[in-house]
C-alpha cells in the first residue's frame, strides 16, 4: 500500500513558516514527505531536515525528496529533534514544522493496526518497535486501563470498557482491531452506541497514544524545536485533539508571556521576557472547501510561533 499524507494547512503552513530559499528548515514529523517537498521546492542554497520515527514513513519521505539535493531523511522521534539537528548541521533553524496527525497510509493500512474498521493485528506502534495495543490490552490492570481510556481518550465510558477488557481477555487474549472494537461496543450503554461515530474511536485514540507516548514526547519535543531556532526562526505546529493542542497552546503561551512555573512550586510563576510571539492568537483552521476535500482535516490547528 502506498504510504499517503495529504498535508493539512499547506498554503497555511508554508506562509507561516515564510519559508526562504537560503535557508534551515525542519520537518519533525515529516510522514509521506507532503510538507517537506512543498518547502525544498521553493529552497535553493537552503537545506531541509525531514525526521520520521515511522520506517514506511522514512521509505516513502525519501522516494520522494530523492529529487531534491537539498533534503535530508532521518529516522527518529522528534522528541530528540535537537540531537538530529545537531548531527546534520542545522542548528540554527530557521523554521520547525511538526504535523502531528496520524497519516491516511497508518489509519487506512490494515496490517498497522491502528483502525477499528478493518480486521487487524491490534498494533499501533508508529515506530514498529516496542510495546504494542495488544500488550496493553492483555497485561495491564482494569484500573490501569481505565486510566488510560480517560486520561488520553477522554473516555466517560472508560470503566466499563476497561471491565469488558479484562473479562474478555480471561477467556482469550485480545489479538485484533476487531475483537477489541466488538468489546467496547459491548461495554457502552445503548445510547453511547447510537451516538455520532464508533463507539470504540476514543480507545483507540487512547491506546494509540498510550503506545507511541505521543503526549509525553510532545513538550520535549516542542522545547527542542524552540532551542535549534535562531532569533526570528518559527515553529509551526499542526494539532488534531484537544490534548495535544492544549500542550502545544499552553507552552507557545509560556514563552510568549514570559510566565516562568518555579521549580519547588510549578503553580506559582515568575515573569521574565518573553521567548517569542505569537503568530495568530487562536491559531489556523482549515477552510471549509479544504475541509470537503479531506474531511479528516476538520479538526486540525495550526499555532505557530517567532522566537524572539
Amino acid at each position: 500500500m502506498e504510504f499517503s499524507h495529504r498535508p493539512v494547512l499547506l498554503r497555511e503552513t508554508l506562509e507561516s513558516l515564510a519559508v526562504r530559499p537560503e535557508g534551515k528548515y525542519i520537518d519533525g514529523t515529516a510522514g509521506g514527505g507532503g510538507h517537506s517537498q512543498a518547502i525544498a521546492r521553493k529552497l535553493t542554497t537552503g537545506r531541509l531536515l525531514a525526521i520520521d520515527q515511522d520506517p514506511d514513513a522514512v521509505r516513502a519521505a525519501s522516494e520522494r525528496l530523492k529529487s531534491y539535493p537539498c533534503a535530508a531523511v532521518y529516522r527518529g522521534n522528534f522528541a530528540d529533534l535537537a540531537a538530529a539537528a545537531e548531527k546534520f548541521g542545522m542548528v540554527p533553524a530557521d523554521g520547525v514544522l511538526f504535523d502531528l496527525g496520524v497519516s491516511s497510509y497508518q489509519f487506512d493500512n490494515p496490517a498497522r493496526g491502528f483502525s477499528y474498521r478493518a480486521d487487524a493485528p491490534l498494533d499501533m506502534r508508529m515506530s514498529c518497535t516496542g510495546v504494542s495495543a495488544r500488550d496493553l490490552v492483555n497485561t495491564l490492570s482494569e484500573r490501569e486501563l481505565a486510566r488510560i481510556l480517560f486520561r488520553y481518550g477522554e473516555e466517560r465510558h472508560a470503566r466499563s470498557i476497561a471491565r469488558g477488557i479484562v473479562r474478555a481477555r480471561e477467556k482469550a487474549p485480545v489479538e485484533t482491531t476487531l475483537q477489541l472494537a466488538e468489546i467496547v461496543k459491548a461495554s457502552v450503554p445503548a445510547a453511547a452506541r447510537r451516538g455520532p461515530g464508533h463507539p470504540a474511536r476514543r480507545t483507540f485514540q487512547a491506546l494509540r497514544i498510550q503506545v507511541n507516548a505521543e503526549l509525553d514526547r510532545l513538550p520535549a519535543g516542542l522545547d527542542a524545536a524552540f532551542s535549534v531556532l535562531k532569533p526570528g526562526g518559527r515553529l509551526a505546529v499542526i494539532t488534531f485533539q484537544s490534548l495535544e493542542d492544549r500542550i502545544v497552546k499552553r507552552r507557545m503561551a509560556a514563552w510568549s508571556s514570559g510566565l516562568v512555573p518555579t521549580p519547588q512550586d510549578p503553580r506559582r510563576a515568575y515573569r521574565r521576557e518573553p521567548k517569542a510571539r505569537l503568530l495568530f492568537r487562536k491559531g489556523l483552521t482549515p477552510s471549509e472547501e479544504e475541509i470537503r476535500e479531506n474531511p479528516r482535516c476538520r479538526s486540525a490547528r495550526l499555532r505557530v510561533c517567532i522566537k524572539l
